[in-house]
């Protein structure tokens, strides 16, 4: 796990939670768990980000601080929560870009549209934080999943959705970092890429285009994996049924020439698109 390296006031920048009471919070419940420098200098995680975000969802679905505080401790020991919370802490060398949702979008189709292009049988997982935003691209993931292994969509759908043709539409809780989330993760034979973004909270009611996310994305199959373990662990809490479609796949490998490729097929659809 990688060395805390947020100062408290990156905390309150990427929360909105003032300095004040994160340190009420820590003096009366301990949390959040800061690492100190031998200067008494607090230091968090990106995975403290999001045990603080949490307890905001659980305050806003009515919980009391303390019960919010001891529901969220509960769930960081269970199955990871946060796509990009996972590779931030495996990979604190990816350094996040900060998008505009159309800026995103365009990225996040390139990468749908060059594994289209060139993945053969792949896993492919998708976080679209609400129904209504998968809805919009529901046509696009119901073509990918006629060629794939195993289609992922998650929202906040009502129901489990099953599907042999279509892609599996997984509900996710608003109190759960993934509805905060936007990714795309695909894994086959010699292809790799994978994209978590998180939003980040708004000061005021914005325009859906001003929508604001810190973003990773990689070819790199090592990112990749933990990505699609991650997403994998989520699926199969919530429809462990699945579990045999993500059996028997490929072991990561350093990226080669063909990912670089891919890298660069990437960035060049996402240049066109927002040109």
């Amino acid at each position: 796990m990688p060395e805390p390296a947020l100062a408290i006031g990156e905390l309150v920048e990427r929360t909105g939670v003032t300095e004040s009471t994160l340190r009420m919070w820590e003096r009366r419940h301990g949390f959040p768990a800061p690492t100190r420098l031998p200067s008494g200098h607090r230091r968090y995680s990106d995975q403290d980000v999001e045990l603080v975000l949490q307890v905001l969802r659980e305050r806003s679905a009515g919980l009391s601080l303390a019960a919010a505080i001891a529901r969220t401790r509960d769930s960081d020991s269970r199955v990871e929560q946060s796509i990009f919370a996972g590779i931030r802490r495996c990979r604190p060398d990816l350094v996040p870009l900060r998008l505009r949702k159309p800026h995103l979008l365009a990225l996040s189709r390139a990468i749908e549209d060059e594994s289209c292009a060139r993945a053969e049988r792949p896993l492919l997982f998708a976080s679209f934080q609400r129904e209504r935003f998968y809805r919009q691209s529901e046509r696009r993931w119901r073509d990918f999943a006629r060629t794939a292994q195993a289609t992922v969509v998650f929202a906040d759908f009502d129901d489990v959705r099953i599907s042999d043709r279509a892609p599996c539409e997984l509900p996710i809780a608003a109190s759960e970092p993934l509805s905060r989330e936007w990714a795309v993760v695909c894994e086959a034979t010699g292809h790799a890429v994978c994209l978590a973004g998180v939003e980040l909270p708004a000061e005021r009611p914005t325009r859906d285009s001003a929508r604001t996310f810190e973003v990773i994305w990689s070819v790199d199959p090592t990112v990749v994996r933990g990505a699609r373990d991650i997403c994998v662990a989520l699926a199969g809490a919530i429809a462990p049924e699945l579990a045999e479609r993500f059996a028997g796949r490929p072991a990561a490998v350093p990226p080669d020439q063909e990912q670089l490729r891919l890298a660069a097929a990437i960035t060049t659809r996402t240049l066109a698109r927002l040109s």
